[in-house]
């Protein structure tokens, strides 16, 4: 503590210095930033090995891609035109209700191509649709 004292009333006058307090803080800070990640990882588990398994083919989303020339894929299958690929996907439809479609498109495809390819997939009747990129 700094005691000051005042010519013209005779008192003492306290402050607190803050200063060493914001250093300990700073610096609690950083061991908790250092020391979290590490917490995460201290478990070491070996888990038991089983036999493997297939996975669930009616829950895999149906693959629709458009490459850069336009041509329209359904589960790496070529679409002749967009009736083909309605009619496929109603008969996927009628397999799986809740059938669900990723659609893969090139970024250098035409956006009205993309357009036609997703009304095609809405006059099929599949409510479900992603759309899959990369990042950056």
């Amino acid at each position: 503590m700094a005691f000051k004292i005042s010519s013209d009333d005779q008192e003492a006058v306290s402050d607190i210095n803050v200063t060493p307090l914001v250093d300990v803080m700073l610096v609690l800070v950083i061991i908790l930033l250092v020391t979290a990640p590490l917490l995460t990882q201290s478990v070491k588990v070996n888990l038991p090995k089983t036999a493997a398994t297939t996975p669930d083919v009616k829950d895999q989303p149906l693959q629709l891609g458009i490459d850069e020339h336009g041509s329209v894929t359904l589960n790496k299958k070529p679409m002749a035109n967009l009736t083909v690929l309605t009619d496929e996907l109603k008969n996927e439809l009628l397999k799986n209700a809740d059938a669900a479609v990723h659609l893969y498109a090139d970024h250098a495809v035409d956006y009205g191509k993309v357009a036609e390819v997703m009304a095609a997939v809405q006059q099929a009747g599949i409510v479900k649709m992603g759309f899959v990129t990369v990042e950056k």
